[in-house]
């Protein structure tokens, strides 16, 4: 199993010492969010300071960027890391594309498929010299002229993997991408139940298998590290829970469990920015189906039972641990089939 290593930075200046850190510690890859940096700043920046760790958005926001823009993006970042990059994408929700990037949101699911089937037509053009010539409903590529065309490199396979809790998404990772990356939101009942079924479902319609569609483990995993307090960190996470349990597009992964009426209460709650009063919703069972919580030398097991039978890779925080400490979970974890 692979472990991927999510750097936590709120300014540039962090990238560089997180992801030289995170590659001495033995991570397989880096995991770029899009919260307050851009993640292919961030990934620019990562690229440059390592040397072997894989690097990927986890994730891009698709529908705020053109499908060019972010190809261009990919392809330069794909050259720079000598084909250590993958794109990770995804739609976020309606109310963040609509009123924080006042862009538009039409049929999300159709739209990504369009946007990633695309971006490898533009990549085809750059690389083989294929006319570039896209046409669907939501975007549309005719042109391409010598001087904005990069040409080849040397790596032109661009894994892509997309971000999914819902069905359509689900599927569409399976028939048509590389791999999906399992939002922190989900359970072990959600992925038996929902996910595996319906990624493979999509799988056999492109003629692959589950085995061919990497799955990067949803979920939370806690470290009951010496000298921090274990109680704030569960307490941290479960306004975390709350807070994703309060978006109705994530209400079918509380459904399996019988828990949607806590969804609709806490997205009352959020409407009135009752933000502290969600956590309380958010009981012990809750805390389980969501989460491994352990001390180190005990994770690689918790980790094997929730995680072994299904999971290309699995993300570990940079915790306080010690070096030493990390680099040996790190290693027990990548032992795990």
């Amino acid at each position: 199993m692979k472990v991927n290593a999510p750097i936590d930075a709120w300014q540039l200046s962090e990238i560089p010492a997180q992801a030289a850190r995170a590659e001495t510690l033995g991570f397989d890859s880096l995991a770029l969010p899009e919260l307050t940096l851009d993640p292919f700043l961030s990934s620019t920046l990562a690229a440059e300071h390592t040397r072997n760790t894989d690097i990927k958005t986890a994730i891009a926001l698709a529908f705020p960027r053109s499908p060019m823009t972010t190809a261009y993006m990919a392809w330069n970042l794909q050259a720079l890391a000598g084909g250590r990059f993958e794109l990770g994408l995804g739609t976020q929700v309606k109310g963040h594309i609509v009123r924080r990037f006042s862009a538009t949101w039409l049929s999300p699911g159709p739209r990504l498929r369009e946007y990633v089937e695309s971006l490898r037509a533009i990549w085809d053009t750059w690389q083989n010299g294929v006319p570039l010539q896209y046409q669907g409903q939501h975007y549309k590529f005719s042109l391409m002229i010598p001087v904005f065309d990069p040409g080849p490199i040397p790596t032109p396979r661009i894994p892509i993997s997309i971000s999914a809790v819902n069905p359509y998404m689900l599927r569409l990772a399976g028939e048509l991408t590389d791999g999906v990356q399992l939002h922190s939101f989900c359970t072990d009942k959600y992925v038996a139940d929902v996910v595996l079924p319906t990624v493979e479902a999509g799988a056999k319609r492109a003629g692959r298998a589950l085995r061919d569609v990497a799955i990067t483990g949803g979920g939370f995993i806690v470290a009951d590290t010496p000298g921090k307090n274990l109680d704030s960190q569960i307490d941290a996470l479960r306004r975390r829970i709350a807070f994703y349990a309060s978006t109705r597009t994530y209400k079918p992964v509380m459904d399996v469990h019988g828990w949607g009426d806590v969804t609709l209460e806490l997205h009352r709650l959020s409407l009135q920015g009752l933000w502290k009063e969600m956590a309380s919703l958010i009981t012990d069972e809750m805390i389980d189906a969501f989460a491994v919580i352990g001390p180190h030398e005990a994770l690689p097991a918790l980790i094997r039972k929730r995680y072994g039978s299904w999971a290309s890779s699995v993300t570990v925080g940079l915790s306080d641990a010690p070096d030493d400490d990390l680099k040996d979970l790190i290693e027990k974890i990548k032992r795990i089939p």
